[in-house]
């Protein structure tokens, strides 16, 4: 037996279509009634229909794996079933915690921009956000099959779907019966028009499901915007401004937050230590510890900054004494930018990089363990002279990682990098540093959600 379409509504067609494993219906001779038998096998089959596709659409809904993601499946699919082309969905959490957004189905930005000058009470979503909470286990739907026939339109909201071109509107409210409500979806018909039964029975079990997802992908999205507000407060707000010398940072942070940092502060003397560093781990206990580390060397280099052994080795007695558990690497460097001199030491770090006119190499550092690592951590301090024009390139290993290539091969692309810096922005470390990235790590590899932080920090001596 065939399970039937999605009927047409304002001549628009379902994008759902009805699954390929049955066969036609019965013929039925004319004047005679059909049996019993053939009406139940008729029914079941349009049963068994429909919870085939609600099975489909909540199972691509659940794949989402993002809030804008879902919000735009939610509308797609709603759309598909109850017959309509285009609509809007608003975002907008009841506890007012946001994230609160409006995207639309076939409507440009310009055309939201119309909806939403019409007052809130006058549309259907925003009836439906202001109503009192619903019972549990209800479900509030707003219908307005001939919207420009009704008298008491609110002008505005007249002229725009006139200029829009939409005649009717089919609204539900997304409820949770824990968080709330958190929002509104409206479908839009071309033509007078409304859904049927079938169609409203199919979209209530959908958006309630639905609204359960978005729950889920909401709380976790604020989990991700208070994390990287976080991580973004512990990181330096800007760079400072110290003579003969320019600076420039990047860092883009992994999917789950790690636990790489950096830093740049005066020193007494017009000197400047700069630091790069990573914590094991990530997730928020690795972006705490990361604010206490940056903190903590950022108090030894001010009482000896001029000895970078001593104050990386202060920092692993204090990681070694305060969280045993965790170990990190750590490079810091002492400049005197008025002498063009640097002294740095490292703690299972990736070696600078010197980028000039007439040289690009690696500064060579005598092999370390990482901070917490052993009993007692020193290795000797190695001192540099940039030459005027010079750039020093500190940077994470995450930057080596995100390649995806072995430690050797992501070192020799570094360097490639590096090298084949054009001369015009060789005198902009904002530039140098953006050139390096996007060499590096090509076709969007620097924003794609990876498990490895990248720091990347330039210092230009003049």
């Amino acid at each position: 037996m065939n399970a039937p379409h999605l009927p047409k509504v304002a001549g628009i067609d379902s994008t759902v279509p009805p699954p390929a494993h049955t066969v036609a219906p019965a013929p039925q001779v004319q004047g005679v009634p059909a049996a019993p038998a053939v009406m139940i096998q008729d029914r079941l089959a349009g049963w068994v229909s429909d919870l085939t596709t609600l099975h489909e659409l909540t199972e691509r809904l659940g794949r989402t794996a993002t809030l804008d993601e879902a919000l735009h499946e939610l509308l797609r699919a709603g759309a598909a079933l109850v017959g309509a082309r285009r609509g809007l969905l608003v975002l907008e959490p009841s506890d007012g915690l946001g994230p609160d957004t409006t995207i639309g189905l076939g409507l440009a930005r310009a055309d939201l921009g119309h909806i939403e000058t019409v007052p809130r009470g006058a549309t259907s979503f925003g009836r439906l956000l202001d109503a009192p909470p619903a019972q549990p286990g209800t479900q509030t739907e707003i219908v307005d099959a001939d919207l420009l026939a009704d008298d008491g339109l609110d002008p505005r909201h007249r002229d725009v779907a006139t200029r829009l071109g939409y005649a009717a509107s089919y609204a539900l409210p997304l409820n949770t019966e824990a968080a709330g409500r958190v929002g509104a979806a409206v479908w839009l018909y071309d033509e007078p028009a409304a859904p049927v039964e079938r169609q409203r029975h199919l979209i209530g079990l959908y958006t309630r499901h639905a609204a359960e997802h978005l729950a889920r992908l909401i709380e976790l999205d604020r989990a991700r915007t208070t994390e990287a507000t976080l991580r973004e407060e512990l990181l330096p707000s800007r760079l400072p401004r110290v003579a003969g010398v320019q600076l420039a940072a990047r860092h883009r942070t992994s999917a789950r937050g790690g636990g790489d940092w950096f830093d740049a502060l005066p020193l007494p003397d017009a000197a400047l230590g700069l630091a790069v560093g990573s914590v094991t781990g990530s997730g928020p206990s690795a972006v705490a510890a990361m604010g206490r580390l940056r903190a903590s060397l950022r108090a030894y280099a001010v009482m000896e900054g001029e000895d970078p052994v001593a104050v990386l080795s202060d920092l692993e007695l204090l990681l070694r004494l305060t969280e045993p558990a965790r170990s990190a690497t750590a490079l810091f460097a002492f400049c005197e930018p008025a002498l063009r001199k640097i002294v740095l030491a490292g703690a299972g770090h990736s070696p600078p990089l010197v980028i000039g006119e007439r040289r690009t190499e690696f500064v060579e550092t005598s092999l370390s363990a990482p901070l917490g690592m052993l009993a007692c951590w020193e290795a000797p301090s190695v001192e540099i002279q940039p030459e005027p024009g010079e750039t020093v390139l500190l940077y994470t290993d995450g930057l080596l990682h995100r390649t995806g290539d072995p430690m050797d091969r992501a070192f020799a692309r570094l360097h490639a990098a590096a090298a084949g810096v054009p001369k015009s922005v060789r005198d902009d470390p904002d530039a140098l540093v953006d050139h390096v990235l996007r060499t590096v790590l090509p076709d969007g590899l620097d924003a794609v959600e990876s498990d490895e932080d990248v720091v990347l920090l330039a210092a230009r001596f003049e």
